[in-house]
């Protein structure tokens, strides 16, 4: 029944889709006045009834045209601002996007001057219009304001986006031929170069010192123990999200520094392998140590660097420092094994280290991530070169520094900056063992609720889950939530969400901080908006914020969706953000269905006062961990006995040798 149910949502979707794309083909080919239903059906090989029945009215389709246009539109600026790593390089991916050849083309432009002419005759294309300018005002605004003041940045903001339109129109309506997008393109990026020099040259050296922030230190790749400059000194600038301000240069690590890092680790590998697995793990204890000692440092360090409250924080450093604790413990166990092969010999194995580990960090915890990783590779006697998120790599350079002082030979903990680019050249060496962490799991977790769950516990398990703990890897779930308990869930989630305290993430009672980056706070909003034009309902924020001391910051209001569909990406896809999407769901059957179509290895965890239930459905459902009426581990509790599989990572991390002795004839 679901599956049938999927299939006629799913051929719905695609049938929207083939009217939208007629009504564009009929706006490019006649115009405004003579886009019909009965051209759009026409093109689109369908009765005007079926049209109208899907939008209701021409105004109705048109409408969901332009928000279609507007949404592609978006969705292109964030990928430009995603690829971003300067101020100056956010203002040019604003220009780049609305000005690229794909929106600029003569097809497309005559299908957004066809909308913009009726802009004033219609409420709904208004709407959709001010959006838009909006999104492109707060976008230019936000790279503006680390370069400029802020009463520099409005207006800079306002005179750079009316370029774009002038452009954008000037090179429509005059044209021979398709539009000139690279001109304009150049056109604008003069304008914005000659704007700056001129504020700079108004405000004096000293402001545009201070904006650019040169004086920020400059991170390198740590390599054999020590601080390893790059060759090309290429270098991208790393933000605090909470308030926009430059907190270094990262240094980017090219082919020389990666190829130097891997043959550091090959031979600090084999000096670490020689040490005794009780040496090694006294090694990672006074790590451990050193770590609990630096912790309100620690903490501070990553909350700057990834905007998350220092409360939470605070908790990983001790969570990562147990970690090292856990398997320096384990490092001593490691002992071969003997087989009796009779009088004539017998056999052995022994655990042996795989040698080189290349390991890949998160932004959302990145020093829990870098012990998780590193503390099996070092207790089984490997080396490693980790590579941290570009977005958050403070924590790794700190916990490399921790490792030498504690006594780890140098070469034995590497790390590495720079962008993806610099992770494929790692995984391009030859001298590789294994890949730890290289990829994350492709799907989502899923937390289910029956209508007979205790209510107040999945409520709490959603917030922190969903909202309290957004900014780590094991963020956002899709919250499945059945039908008859949904309007109880609903009210009290809201309550909840409506009462976090969103601010400051160096605050101890900041429970919601800064998103990690402010292209990914974009992505976010696009994708909320996106999912509001597809059907669902935005219940509790969804905005950014922008008031008093979150102007600069990349903050965004807790956000509450109801009616989210399984192909939605809000809900489809990772985010890292406080955002909780609500899917109802009517039988036991069709929410095991939906949760597996998604897991993908992640995790899952469900709320029923049946357990005979719980135990039935946590069996069915593919998941890597499952929770019955309690949510995922807090940061706390990460280290707690039995919270993962020590034993199993370490051996994760060995080979066995083999080894048979003939003792010959008696």
């Amino acid at each position: 029944m679901r599956e049938a149910s999927s299939v006629r949502f799913e051929a719905e979707d695609v049938r929207r889709r083939q009217l939208i794309e007629a009504t564009i083909e009929s706006l490019a080919d006649v115009g405004f006045a003579a886009c019909t239903l009965m051209d759009i059906a026409r093109r689109a090989g369908v009765s005007p009834g079926l049209v109208a029945h899907y939008f209701g009215d021409k105004e109705g389709l048109l409408e969901a045209t332009l928000r279609h246009l507007a949404g592609r539109l978006s969705r292109l600026v964030a990928r430009r601002l995603a690829q971003a790593r300067t101020p100056r390089e956010r203002i040019q991916a604003v220009i780049d996007a609305n000005l690229a050849p794909e929106e600029f083309d003569r097809r497309t432009a005559s299908v957004w001057l066809a909308f913009w002419g009726q802009v004033i005759h219609s409420v709904r294309f208004k709407r959709v219009q001010n959006v838009y300018q909006r999104r492109m005002l707060s976008n230019l605004r936000h790279g503006l304001r680390r370069l400029v003041s802020a009463r520099d940045a409005e207006r800079t903001a306002v005179a750079i986006a009316a370029v774009i339109d002038g452009l954008w129109l000037r090179e429509t309506l005059a044209a021979e031929g398709e539009p000139e997008s690279a001109e304009a393109r150049a056109i604008a990026t003069a304008f914005v170069d000659a704007q700056l020099a001129a504020i700079r040259q108004r405000v004096g050296a000293s402001a545009e010192a201070e904006a650019e922030g040169a004086a920020e230190p400059i991170l390198r790749s740590y390599v054999g123990g020590r601080a390893h400059p790059a060759v090309e000194r290429g270098s991208f600038p790393t933000f605090e999200p909470a308030t926009g301000a430059v907190l270094a240069e990262i240094e980017i690590a090219g082919e020389a520094e990666v190829a130097a890092a891997v043959a550091s680790a090959k031979s600090g590998q084999g000096i670490w392998a020689a040490m005794t697995a009780s040496e090694r793990g006294k090694v990672m204890a006074r790590a451990a140590h050193l770590l609990r000692g630096r912790g309100d440092e620690l903490a501070r360090l990553e909350t700057r660097d990834t905007g998350r409250p220092i409360r939470d924080t605070g908790a990983d450093v001790a969570a990562a420092a147990d970690c090292l604790d856990r398997f320096a413990g384990l490092a001593a166990t490691l002992a071969g094994e003997h087989v009796d092969l009779g009088s004539q010999g017998f056999g052995y194995a022994r655990p042996e280290p795989l040698g080189v580990i290349v390991a890949a960090g998160r932004c959302g915890d990145p020093l829990w991530s870098a012990c998780s990783r590193a503390a099996p590779a070092l207790a089984a006697g490997n080396a490693i070169v980790f590579r941290p998120s570009e977005l958050a790599s403070l924590a790794a350079l700190k916990l490399a520094e921790i490792l030498s002082e504690a006594g780890l030979p140098d070469g034995v903990f590497n790390v590495v900056l720079g962008p993806a680019r610099t992770g494929d050249l790692l995984m391009r060496q030859p001298d590789i063992a294994l890949a730890a962490g290289a990829a994350e799991p492709s799907g989502k977790p899923a937390l289910i609720v029956f209508d007979d769950a205790p209510l107040d516990d999945a409520v709490a398990a959603v917030l922190q889950s969903c909202i309290l703990g957004a900014g780590r890897a094991s963020g956002a779930a899709r919250v499945f939530v059945q039908e008859a308990i949904r309007p109880a869930f609903l009210d009290k989630l809201a309550a909840r969400i409506r009462g976090a305290v969103v601010g400051d993430p160096l605050d101890v009672a900041t429970e919601v901080g800064a998103l990690v980056s402010d292209a990914g706070l974009q992505d976010v909003l696009c994708r909320i908006e996106e999912a509001g034009e597809q059907g669902a309902r935005r219940l509790v924020g969804g905005h950014r914020l922008a008031e008093g001391g979150l102007a600069k910051g990349a903050f965004l209001a807790p956000a509450l969706l109801d009616g989210c569909a399984d192909d939605m990406a809000i809900v489809r896809d990772q985010v890292l953000a406080p955002v909780v999407a609500v899917l109802a769901f009517a039988a036991e059957d069709e929410a095991v269905a939906r949760a597996n179509a998604g897991l993908h290895g992640c995790a899952a965890c469900l709320f029923t006062r049946d357990l005979a239930r719980g135990h039935r459905v946590v069996a069915q459902l593919r998941a890597d961990t499952g929770w019955i009426n309690r949510g995922p581990l807090s940061p706390a509790e990460r280290s707690a006995p039995g919270a993962e599989d020590a034993r199993a990572a370490l051996q994760a991390h060995l080979r066995r040798k083999r080894v048979y002795v003939h003792l010959g004839a008696d």
